[in-house]
């Protein structure tokens, strides 16, 4: 049998990897913490997925305290909290968002989408959209709309 040339090989392991799925880069991955009663933010974990994001879902009884600990303000808070690429993300937040934050890397401790506003992504439903803000955050309490919706 003959050795395939240094060239048709490269073509072969080119062709192969081509039919490979995406990998998932590591800012890719998010944890979601949430309350296990809570059907939204599983909404929300099928929406990043369907953006491209590996979600893993952390169902928890203690969202204050990994709100707290993640250092969102209670004035920010939503009902979920993700941790994404060194980032907070509370709340309904679109996935684009969070590419472009992932894309941009601001001097921030990550964004939140507060209170739960109709429409958002896991919020969908027989009412009419909100217009909503997501705001990013940081530890110093300094907050700034990074999108509107």
């Amino acid at each position: 049998m003959p050795v395939p040339s240094l060239p048709r090989l490269l073509a072969a392991l080119a062709l192969a990897a081509a039919a490979l799925p995406p990998a998932v880069a590591a800012d890719d991955e998010v944890t979601m913490y949430k309350d296990p009663n809570c059907g939204c933010c599983g909404k929300w974990a099928e929406h990043m997925r369907t953006h491209g994001f590996k979600v893993r879902e952390v169902a928890t009884r203690e969202m204050g305290a990994v709100k707290r600990q993640s250092g969102v303000p209670q004035a920010l808070g939503s009902c979920h909290t993700a941790l994404v690429g060194g980032y907070v993300v509370e709340g309904h937040v679109p996935a684009a968002d969070v590419k472009r934050l992932l894309a941009d890397k601001p001097a921030v401790t990550g964004l939140s989408a507060p209170g739960m506003p109709q429409g958002s992504p896991g919020m969908e439903g027989p009412f009419p959209a909100d217009r909503y803000d997501v705001v990013s955050f940081d530890r110093q309490g300094r907050t700034a709309v990074f999108a509107s919706h």
